[in-house]
Formats: structure tokens, sequence, C-alpha cells
């Protein structure tokens, strides 16, 4: 069962999941087949007072600092061809940024399809392989970390394009969730 309400988040959502499921949410409007996306987490009250003309800019009252802790800030466009772990590696985060998110879209195949993927495929052949497999899922996934270690994902299937289906929990996507959190570390 998906974690989140037809409403929004579920009452008893953390900050960091509420973040995350705000950034699905935008993700959803902008559609499907879009570029990776990168946010930088802030902390909203510290944002508010210490950035008092951006906060007015994002939106962000008085009443937004006491409904979401954390304000997500799209960064650049990610350089068009270079490999996402590259991109990641030259990262580097001020002190500022309490966290960070990425959305990333991409074909996945149940647990089932592993026993019949081919052996000694390369990357691209792995990658048209699987892009041609009859039970393949698009996915958008959304993935935060905090400077703390906390961790957040959200998944959505593209055949279920709905928010009552967004799926969420700290472990989904631990591989990125990983290569976030080292953007953090010195």
């Amino acid at each position: 069962m998906p974690n989140v309400s037809p409403a929004g988040p579920p009452m008893a959502a953390s900050p960091l999941t509420v973040a995350v499921l705000e950034i699905d949410a935008y993700a959803s409007t902008l559609g499907w087949d879009q570029p990776a996306r990168l946010f930088a987490l802030v902390d909203t009250a510290r944002l508010r007072a210490q950035e008092p003309a951006l906060a007015t800019q994002l939106g962000l009252d008085d009443s937004a600092a006491t409904t979401a802790s954390l304000t997500p800030i799209e960064q650049e466009e990610l350089p068009a061809g270079t490999a996402l772990d590259d991109f990641l590696g030259t990262i580097a985060w001020p002190d500022a940024v309490a966290g960070c998110a990425m959305t990333v879209e991409r074909l996945m195949l149940p647990p089932s399809a592993e026993a019949s993927v081919p052996e000694g495929l390369d990357e691209k052949q792995l990658t048209t392989w699987v892009a041609n497999h009859p039970d393949r899922q698009e996915v958008r996934m959304t993935v935060a970390v905090l400077r703390d270690g906390a961790r957040e994902s959200a998944v959505r299937l593209r055949e279920k394009d709905s928010p009552t289906e967004v799926l969420t929990g700290a472990g989904l996507v631990p591989g990125l969730a990983e290569a976030l959190a080292a953007t953090f570390e010195a």
C-alpha cells in the first residue's frame, strides 16, 4: 500500500518525506521523458532568516515555515552527455544546504526477469535488452538525503501515474542514495 493519501503526505510524515513528495509532485507536472533534476534541500526557517528576498521569491511566507521545514531548490540543469556518477562526483554543497535530492527516470524489470538476463552484455547492450523486455516498467525515482544520513525515496510508475500510487521508503533506491550522500563527504 503506498504511503500517500489523496490529500497529500501522511500527517506524521517527516520533513524529508514531505520534501521528497513535493519534488515528486513537481516532477509530475513536467511530464515524463525528462532529464535528471538535482535539488538542494535547505532549512526553510534558516532560508527565511538569511535570504529573505529569495524566500519571498520562492513564496515562503510565514505559514510556509511552519508547514515545511525543508525547502527544495532546483539546481542548474545537469550537463548533457555526462554520466550521473561522474556529475555527482563534482558536487560540493555549501554549509547552508541541509541535504539534496534528485529525480531520475529509469526502466526497471521485476526481480523475476533477473534470471533471464543474457550473460556477457556490456552496459549499452544491457540497456537495449531492458528497453526491449516485455515486462519493463518506466519509473520516476525521487531520492533525498540529509547531511545527518537520513534518506527518503519516492517511486512512481508511469503506468500508475497518480499521487495516490507513489511508493515511499528510505531504502527503495539505495545506489542513488549512496551517490547523493557522497556529495556531502569532504
